[in-house]
C-alpha cells in the first residue's frame, strides 16, 4: 500500500501544469530582430524564414521558445498572442494559440 501511494505522489509531480506565455510570433532565426534579414514587415520575414527552413518561435520578453506546433502559429505571424502549453527545452509544447489584446 505504501508502495502504490509513493508511485501516485511522484507520477503526479512528474505531470507539468500548462502554462500561459504571451509574446510575440516570430521565428528561430530572426528572434527578436529581423532587421538582419530587409523583409519587412516583420511578419512577413516570419512566414519567408520559416519557409527557408526557420521553426515558427515565440518571443517573450528577451527569451525565444520553439513551438512544437508549426501550422498554427502561421496564422499570428508578427502578431501578439497568447500560447498555452508546457515549457520542455526551450519549446513550447503547444496546446493553444489565441490573439493577445
Amino acid at each position: 500500500m505504501k508502495t502504490a501511494i509513493f508511485l501516485l505522489a511522484a507520477s503526479s509531480l512528474c505531470v507539468a501544469a500548462d502554462k500561459t506565455f504571451t509574446g510575440t510570433i516570430t521565428d528561430s532565426m530572426c528572434g527578436a530582430d529581423h532587421k538582419m534579414m530587409g523583409v519587412t514587415p516583420d511578419s512577413k520575414c516570419v512566414l519567408d524564414c520559416v519557409k527557408a527552413g526557420s521553426k515558427y518561435a515565440l518571443l517573450e520578453g528577451t527569451n525565444v521558445y520553439e513551438l512544437s506546433d508549426q501550422t498554427l502559429p502561421g496564422k499570428f505571424a508578427g502578431k501578439k498572442v497568447k500560447v498555452t502549453g508546457d515549457l520542455k527545452d526551450k519549446t513550447i509544447q503547444v496546446k493553444s494559440i489565441v490573439a493577445a489584446k
